[in-house]
């Protein structure tokens, strides 16, 4: 008996390499030694097996654990379990998922002479636009939507065909709805010309539905939307799609979120922006002002000497996450209002109030007209310590 190579080896791959490395390597090999393309090479299905059993191993994290720790004795039939191939037909069973497309690897070279069945199409997914408040997507609704969709027609009860009549296998694919194309030493399974995959021909088409066993109708249903969706989100309410032509399982409908504009706050995520306009007189002393939000009225402390820009938090007053985390926040922006007009007594105030800053420089402004100083009169700056 020979004996069995690295696995390592076989692939032409390190021992540290992911998984995304011993996919491409085996699919690279896999071409390489594929039967039908080597059909003059007497060893090309003995080097196709021997890299489907190297990968057998290796892209599964147990098996490979066990075949670093105790090599080919701990994946053999004596540690854990043998290759499951008996034949190549086997290995595309297994691993024609690799190779794309809806068939099996098998399908890129003819499919090896098996039949396979013509896979049920599933119905085309809907759209319907549903427009919120921001209220509503904060809390959730449960909201009636209208759509359209295609059901299965009830004339000719989804076969396309007139009264009296039936559909007719397709003679170009046989009903399969697939045919084979052949690109060199390749061969590529695609969609029918004659039948588009449906796998028959309708020869009389039903009057109601023109042939396509499909008719519209206008669905209303009422629906949940979670809680903290925003604006561009998409909530998919299963199965009540378009029917499948041909027996499979219906599409889906997509409803696309639009939260309309707040009059008071806008959204950054989770977090809710207020901006919340406050006199001098109020950033100078401070104040306790209310504050809206979306569970009613807060008491916010503005403390004394705060500028205009200023950002407060109210911790949990934003929007809920609708994956389950937790809730945003709300930010309150402080904008100090001057006004246009003011009356004599506030003017008079005013006036003392300038009489009193001039007297008493603060000490920002202090700062900024020593540097004032220095920018027009250089000369006045003072020597630098030595």
């Amino acid at each position: 008996m020979a004996e069995q190579r690295c696995y390592y080896e076989v692939l032409q791959v390190e021992r540290n390499s992911d998984k995304g490395t011993i996919d491409r390597a085996y699919r690279k090999l896999a071409i390489r030694y594929h039967p039908d393309s080597n059909r003059d090479d007497e060893n090309a299905v003995d080097k196709f097996k021997e890299a489907s059993q190297a990968y057998e191993v290796l892209s599964d994290a147990d098996k490979r654990a066990r075949y670093d720790r105790y090599g080919h004795a701990g994946v053999n039939n004596g540690g854990g379990g043998g290759s499951q191939f008996h034949d190549v037909e086997d290995i595309f069973d297994a691993f024609g998922d690799l190779f794309g497309g809806g068939g099996s690897f098998g399908d890129l070279f003819g499919g090896r002479g098996r039949g396979r069945q013509r896979r049920q199409r599933p119905g085309a997914d809907v759209r319907c636009d549903v427009s919120l408040t921001l209220e509503e997507a904060a809390r959730g609704v449960s909201k009636e939507v209208s759509f359209r969709r295609r059901v299965i027609c009830s004339t000719c009860e989804g076969n396309g065909a007139a009264a009296g009549s039936k559909p007719q296998t397709c003679t170009t694919c046989g009903g399969q709805g697939q045919v084979i194309q052949s690109a060199g030493i390749l061969r590529v399974q695609t969609a029918c010309p004659q039948c588009h995959g449906a796998g028959k021909m309708i020869g009389t088409p039903c009057p109601d539905c023109g042939g396509q066993g499909l008719q519209s109708e206008r669905v209303e249903r009422s629906v949940d939307i979670p809680a903290g969706v925003d604006d561009g989100m998409r909530v998919r309410v299963p199965g009540e799609g378009e029917a499948s032509p041909d027996g499979g399982p219906a599409g889906d409908c997509y409803l696309f979120i639009s939260v309309q504009p707040h009059s008071l706050f806008q959204r950054d995520g989770r977090n809710l922006v207020l901006q919340l306009p406050i006199s001098y007189s109020q950033a100078a002393l401070g104040a306790e002002i209310e504050v809206p939000t979306l569970d009613g009225p807060h008491q916010l402390r503005i403390p004394s000497g705060t500028h205009s820009g200023e950002v407060f938090v109210v911790r949990g007053q934003g929007m809920p996450d609708p994956r389950g985390g937790r809730r945003g926040n709300l930010q309150v922006q402080t904008i100090i209002e001057v006004p246009k007009k003011l009356s004599e007594k506030q003017e008079q105030l005013l006036r003392e109030l300038a009489e009193l800053e001039h007297e008493s420089v603060l000490p920002q402004r202090k700062s900024f007209l020593s540097k004032l100083r220095e920018f027009f009169d250089p000369e006045t700056t003072p020597p630098s310590e030595s």
